[in-house]
């Protein structure tokens, strides 16, 4: 089953199904007229009949060509298949809906029918109140995970569109900015527990530049001037080391010889 019939009709997209409907079934019954003059006959008189490659064409008359239907084919067919080929038509009470910003009543807008958010056309604001926000900027503003907005109840209705970067890359899922501040607040509980997230955030991330950047450096000296890590042996004596003591400011560690006074610096990779 595709998503799109998974998808359940809203009251008013039903409703404006059936007035398409009925529309439609007039503009065939005014079709089915195969003369103007012709007023009180049901059939058309064969001479009006035009057969064009295989096909039949009604002369209406007025200098149109209306293709002939399949209802005077199925004029001999008996009254009660014909009512089981009718159309039913479903009468469904309009409900309306109420604008949380003017208090209007409304049947459909824009927020309600893509977001289940009840305010109607002439309040919203695309730019400010009602913006919209891809699905990566929430991630990267709001700190969310993808299970945020697809697996945590209520799950976050967005809409589809084609990126406008590059038409070839996958479409853009688009959420309603307010929804997703709401949801942020339920995860974080607070803006400034917000905040601190993202104060440490940040900091984790200068502390890992800091530590990746002393390594390529440690890497890089060890290549270039590799005779400063080579350990001495013109002594008089085998020296026996203590303890060694690691230097977090100069990321090396040191330890010193317990028979003379020869400290030994080194770094570890």
């Amino acid at each position: 089953m595709s998503e799109l019939e998974k998808t359940e009709l809203t009251t008013a997209q039903k409703c404006r199904m059936e007035r398409n409907r009925a529309k439609a079934l007039n503009i065939r019954q005014t079709k089915l007229v195969c003369h103007p003059y012709a007023a009180g006959k049901s059939n058309c008189p064969e001479s009006s009949i035009i057969k064009v490659q295989g096909t039949k064409y009604v002369d209406s008359g007025g200098g149109f060509l209306i293709e002939e239907t399949h209802d005077k084919l199925n004029e001999n067919v008996p009254d009660t298949e014909k009512k089981n080929q009718e159309v039913e038509t479903i009468n469904i009470p309009i409900t309306y809906q109420e604008c949380i910003e003017c208090g209007d009543q409304f049947v459909d807008s824009f927020l309600y029918n893509n977001f289940q958010y009840s305010v109607c056309d002439k309040c919203r604001d695309p730019d400010e109140r009602h913006s919209l926000i891809t699905r990566t900027e929430a991630k990267a503003e709001y700190l969310l995970k993808d299970c945020d907005f697809d697996r945590r109840e209520p799950i976050l209705r967005f809409i589809s569109r084609k990126n406008p970067h590059n038409v070839r890359w996958g479409e853009m899922k688009l959420y309603l900015h307010l929804q997703v501040q709401q949801r942020a607040m339920e995860i974080w509980g607070t803006e400034e527990e917000l905040m601190r997230q993202h104060e440490n955030r940040e900091e984790k991330r200068e502390v890992s530049k800091v530590r990746k950047y002393n390594k390529q450096m440690k890497k890089l000296r060890m290549e270039i001037r590799s005779s400063l890590y080579t350990k001495d042996t013109k002594v008089n004596h085998e020296h026996e080391y203590g303890p060694e003591t690691y230097n977090e400011e100069d990321d090396n560690y040191t330890r010193s010889c317990t028979i003379c006074p020869f400290v030994q610096t080194y770094e570890k990779m």
